[in-house]
């Protein structure tokens, strides 16, 4: 149930292992947050290690295989590369930039490289004080609305099917319905469970498909594979319009533009606006539905869902089809509850 990254993620790995899948949406195939434009998949930092960060990390070490295989089988293209991320650092963070680069050479265990370099060649950057910059090969980049219709495209090539509209659940039943399934929950164990963050985003007509993502000041520079770079995202507790954008989005506009001059006379082409699931614990809620068996959810992406859905969609499938339980603690529904 939900047409999201993780619903159809975990209908796709249930698909690959011979099972009989049905993925329904009342609204459609990345209809909620899912559908946005960002896209930008990148590593926690390399320090205080736990869990989520470990998680984060294996999933994002499984991300090219992943999706090169959804790709494949739905013909489609997700827009997905691994091609790193560069961001500022000013004088007084040096030293801990420069810490945690002998932390991620541990904690990565050389599949990707966290380090202090010198400015990037060309005018691909965004404006640094101290004129030195982080460079990490972990991150990645895909284009959300794009990928989830390879997700979708795969599933019914293997067989399963792709609902839109209203389905009558059956067999193993996976909740994958973000903002309305925390809300759900919420009145089912009638406790906080998690809630919604409004978030906006714009889509640049400029090339740099080929270059990293840069972040900066709290906003992500995403290039995609069709030659636009997407901004992203304001963060919004409280909001009278979910999806509808506003001068909000045109600060954030202002603001890019003084971090990374080079986009100045970049046109907008598009804007987005959408309603995240963000979990009390604020990690993805994932595992069995308490009281309800032979139920379970999946929900609480938040910023990360992307890059974790690789590692989600293979321990729901695990969980599901064959009982076994690899869930981190701070995961569980319990954890949430």
């Amino acid at each position: 149930m939900g047409a999201g990254v993780f619903g159809l993620s975990i209908a796709f790995a249930c698909a690959r292992r011979g099972a009989r899948v049905r993925v329904a949406d009342i609204r459609g195939i990345g209809a909620g947050s899912s559908g946005g434009i960002v896209g930008a998949l990148a590593p926690h930092v390399p320090e205080n290690w736990n869990a989520k960060k470990q998680f984060q990390f294996e999933s994002l070490l499984m991300a090219n295989a992943f999706w090169t295989s959804v790709d494949s089988a739905s013909g489609l293209s997700s827009g997905y590369a691994r091609t790193g991320r560069v961001q500022p650092v000013d004088a007084p963070g040096l030293p801990l930039a420069r810490a945690r680069g002998k932390q991620a050479s541990l904690l990565w265990r050389g599949r990707a490289v966290w380090e202090v370099v010198a400015p990037p060649n060309g005018d691909w950057r965004p404006v640094s004080a101290s004129g030195f910059y982080i460079r990490d090969t972990l991150s990645a980049r895909l284009h959300p609305r794009k990928a989830c219709d390879s997700l979708a495209g795969a599933v019914r090539a293997l067989g399963g099917e792709v609902v839109i509209g209203e389905a009558e659940p059956e067999g193993s039943v996976v909740w994958a319905t973000g903002v309305d399934g925390l809300r759900e929950m919420a009145r089912v164990f009638d406790r906080p469970v998690g809630g919604g963050v409004k978030g906006q985003a714009f889509l640049l007509r400029f090339d740099a498909r080929d270059r990293p993502q840069l972040f900066a000041d709290g906003v992500h520079f995403v290039p995609h594979a069709d030659g636009t770079v997407a901004v992203g995202s304001t963060s919004e507790r409280e909001y009278a319009a979910p999806t509808g954008t506003d001068a909000l989005l045109e600060d954030l506009h202002d603001k890019a533009v003084g971090l990374v001059p080079v986009l100045a006379d970049a046109p907008v082409v598009a804007r987005w606006a959408g309603v995240r699931p963000r979990a009390r614990s604020r990690a993805p809620v994932l595992g069995a539905w308490p009281g309800r068996d032979g139920h379970f959810v999946a929900n609480g992406g938040f910023k990360i869902g992307f890059g974790m859905a690789p590692k989600v969609a293979e321990v729901m499938a695990d969980l599901v089809l064959e009982g076994r339980d690899a869930i981190p603690e701070g995961f569980r529904v319990s954890d949430n509850l």
